[in-house]
């Protein structure tokens, strides 16, 4: 049978989101000791146990208020209703006693997809890697994504039958590096298509080719069509052309966005083509 910590080393793996709450202080009589864990996934699983009754109903139902947030709190619970004790929520138990429960986030924050496994993606990947980053990997070509060395998740199939048949996380960062533009493209319109809205969206593109993308976006959804969130020419312009130092790029830009730094250039604003699409211009 596996333990709870195995189930939160599997969720990690798999890019399931979950709380672990513990139980880390009780006054007076209640149904669970002190260090006493549960483990809340977002997919509704939950193992372990805080007590059981009121308390534990409670707690999985606060799991999934925090999901939103991805906040760590504690939080005091008064196991006798009827009684009010000041920073305590008051539960509908007999036990008399006050419990403590401490709520970790500890999934993923920061998902990303990179639709092709070439030469800049292997570079990034192996960058996204040393940080909190969940990475699935999507590449067509079989012998590609066999040889590539840094990823949560490897998947085997056609680019934008990946998003047919999966859909993708929210507020989650794509990452666009397809072999061939054609495959580009029909990556980024399953993604409008789709009604998804990504944290972030970048392309390997020329802004020649930028331009011929845009050209056609906009006969097919309208200028009014919002691409705030996507960034081509990708990443910030600190010069260099190789892979590892596009990689570096792409992943200092993805970083400024988590962290809501501002005064860098990007890509999008120093090299792009005829359009300022980020401002529907």
């Amino acid at each position: 049978m596996n333990t709870l910590y195995e189930h939160i080393v599997d969720y990690k793996k798999k890019g399931i989101d979950a709380y672990v709450v513990t139980v880390t202080k009780k006054q007076g009589a209640g149904p669970v000791e002190v260090g006493k864990k549960m483990v809340v996934a977002k997919n509704g699983e939950a193992h372990g146990t805080v007590g059981g009754g009121a308390l534990e109903h409670y707690a999985r139902e606060k799991c999934k208020k925090l999901f939103d947030t991805k906040e760590t709190l504690s939080e005091r619970y008064v196991l006798n209703e009827g009684e009010v004790i000041a920073n305590a929520k008051t539960l509908p138990m007999v036990c008399g006693g006050v419990v403590t429960l401490f709520y970790e986030f500890v999934g993923t924050k920061n998902h990303v997809y990179i639709f092709g496994a070439g030469h800049v993606s292997k570079a990034l990947g192996h960058i996204l890697k040393t940080m909190d980053f969940h990475l699935t990997v999507i590449d067509e070509r079989q012998e590609v994504i066999e040889a590539y060395p840094h990823a949560d998740r490897l998947v085997h199939s056609p680019f934008a039958t990946f998003i047919d048949e999966e859909p993708l996380k929210e507020k989650s960062f794509i990452i666009v590096s397809t072999p061939n533009h054609k495959y580009d493209y029909h990556v980024i319109n399953k993604v409008i298509e789709h009604g998804i809205n990504p944290r972030y969206m970048g392309m390997l593109c020329s802004p020649e080719k930028l331009d011929d993308y845009l050209e056609a976006t906009y006969e097919t959804y309208g200028k009014a069509i919002d691409l705030s969130h996507f960034h081509s020419p990708i990443g910030l312009d600190l010069g260099g052309g190789s892979p590892e130092e596009i990689a570096v790029s792409i992943a200092s830009e993805m970083l400024a966005i988590i962290h809501g730094k501002q005064g860098h250039t990007h890509m999008r604003e120093s090299q792009h083509g005829r359009y300022r699409y980020w401002e529907n211009q």
